[in-house]
């Protein structure tokens, strides 16, 4: 997944509720994706899917780590011409 999970309060709007006098309804989970043509998508996770979505982050942040890892060495190997 690319992209961040993020816990967040919401107000819902109603005049009466106790969030609009700054007690937020939540905590609730979301996933905060890339930029797409200047806006940051945001879609909502279930609560029975929270804690999968951020096993798949974390995994997803170790996988991009290690390619970069590869990457670099790639890069150094290129440049010694030890890789053909």
């Amino acid at each position: 997944m690319s992209g961040s999970v993020v816990e967040q309060g919401r107000r819902c709007g109603k005049a009466g509720c106790r969030c609009a006098t700054g007690e937020l309804h939540g905590p609730y989970t979301y996933v905060v994706l890339p930029r797409v043509r200047g806006r940051t998508p945001t879609v909502y996770v279930p609560a029975s899917a929270a804690e999968a979505v951020r096993h798949g982050a974390a995994v997803s942040v170790q996988v991009r780590a290690a390619l970069e890892e590869i990457s670099a060495i790639n890069i150094e190997l290129l440049s010694r011409g030890e890789l053909r």
